[in-house]
């Protein structure tokens, strides 16, 4: 009895083995498939489980935050919905179907659009990443430097000076632009239904209020499992980092 206990679970362990196996050899795009086969099929929590394992391995992108949004919304965990939409407009900005869904969800959650844009900086970067104004700026800065080049070599008509001083001057702005948006403040989506403030980071620490699921909140400083946050009334706190989920990647 016992040699067939041992054997019966050394079988277990060897297609437990050979799954494990089979996930880890299959690539991102069929791994992407699977999940939304799952999510198809009923089967959220692995639906879920799938697109969180491709982000976390670095193969996250604007359509598999859309589709983890579209399963959440389907659960019911609406903050968790805005979150995955909102990282899905971080790396498509101009995507006018993700900015739709944002107010969809956004009005089922009852939040005003300034609930979910507590820093006008982020705007900026989005529309800094939209218009790739950092390779613009590289670009308009070279551009710059050469009709300088031709100009003072006298070899070029006055034109190049005019040249000159528009490129470098459309230079300056874009890298301007690119460089404010850069300082937006990191921030969070409250994922938890009366997800807790707290007065400190701390497990016994007080409660002072409650977040409301889907709000855009800023990150002012992270302290091991809890993040400290400012809702949209202006009240600070802290509150666990697994019902803040990030948006934007928070400093060391």
């Amino acid at each position: 009895m016992n040699r067939r206990r041992l054997g019966l679970g050394a079988l277990a362990l060897v297609v437990a083995m050979a799954t494990a196996a089979a996930a880890l050899a299959a690539t991102p795009a069929e791994r992407f498939r699977q999940a939304g086969d799952r999510a198809r099929a009923g089967d959220y929590p692995k639906a879920l489980a799938a697109y969180d394992s491709l982000a976390r391995t670095g193969h996250a992108t604007a359509a598999l935050y859309w589709n983890w949004a579209q399963v959440a919304d389907a659960r019911g965990a609406l903050g968790e919905a805005l979150w995955a939409v909102l990282r899905a407009r971080e790396l498509a900005p101009a995507d006018r179907a993700v900015a739709r869904e944002i107010d969809r969800l956004r009005e089922g959650a009852n939040l005003d659009r300034a609930e979910l844009a507590p820093d006008p900086l982020a705007a900026v970067a989005r529309a800094a990443r939209a218009a790739r104004l950092d390779i613009v700026a590289c670009v308009l800065l070279v551009l710059s430097l050469v009709a300088h080049a031709l100009w003072r070599s006298r070899r070029g008509p006055r034109a190049f000076a005019t040249a000159a001083w528009s490129t470098l001057a459309l230079g300056v702005c874009a890298a301007v632009i690119a460089f404010a948006g850069s300082l937006a403040r990191p921030s969070g989506v409250v994922v938890r239904r009366g997800a807790p403030m707290l007065d400190a980071a701390s497990p016994t620490a007080e409660s002072v209020g409650t977040l409301r699921e889907g709000e855009v909140v800023p990150i002012l400083e992270r302290g091991g499992a809890y993040v400290r946050v400012e809702d949209s009334s202006g009240v600070r706190g802290w509150a666990l980092a697994e019902d803040v989920r990030a948006l934007t990647p928070l400093g060391s």
